[in-house]
């Protein structure tokens, strides 16, 4: 059984009547996310647009609420989001917007309380920055994009 944090929403006046976020499964990691739209928003291939959750959360000091796509609307539509994972703050008490990216060959629709992203919690561990004047040797060293030898071309 994993931890439990409590997470406040508050719903705006634009998802009143919507379903708040919630597990699916007992084992889920995301709670979806629905479109808070008053009107049908379309998408156009190679376009996207701003939709808005109708809620906006506050969470405890230390975690982060990530968003990110849902792998069905990826598969059947190629609907993503432009940022993935969107990241929301602890400090942060506006309403959470999605950004959805059509990567598809067709328009897509976007009716209210459709499910179009997922809210995932996570820890958030902040770094204790120190300027050096070297770094540790590996075996990598600088070694980027194909280093190691796979997938090259040629």
């Amino acid at each position: 059984m994993s931890d439990l944090i409590r997470l406040l929403i508050k719903v705006l006046p634009n998802g009143e009547g919507l379903p708040l976020p919630h597990y699916h499964t007992e084992h889920a990691a995301g709670m979806d996310l629905v479109a808070a739209v008053l009107s049908e928003v379309v998408v156009p291939p190679g376009g996207w647009a701003h939709v808005p959750t109708g809620i906006a959360v506050e969470l405890p000091a230390g975690y982060e609420a990530q968003i990110r796509p849902r792998s069905g609307l990826a598969l059947k539509y190629g609907i993503g989001l432009v940022n993935s994972p969107g990241t929301v703050d602890a400090d942060y008490r506006g309403e959470i917007g999605v950004i959805l990216m059509n990567f598809g060959s067709a328009h897509f629709s976007v009716k209210r309380g459709d499910r179009i992203a997922q809210m995932v919690i996570g820890r958030v561990y902040r770094a204790d920055i120190q300027e050096v004047v070297e770094l540790s040797d590996t075996a990598r060293a600088g070694g980027g994009f194909g280093h190691t030898g796979g997938g090259g071309v040629g």
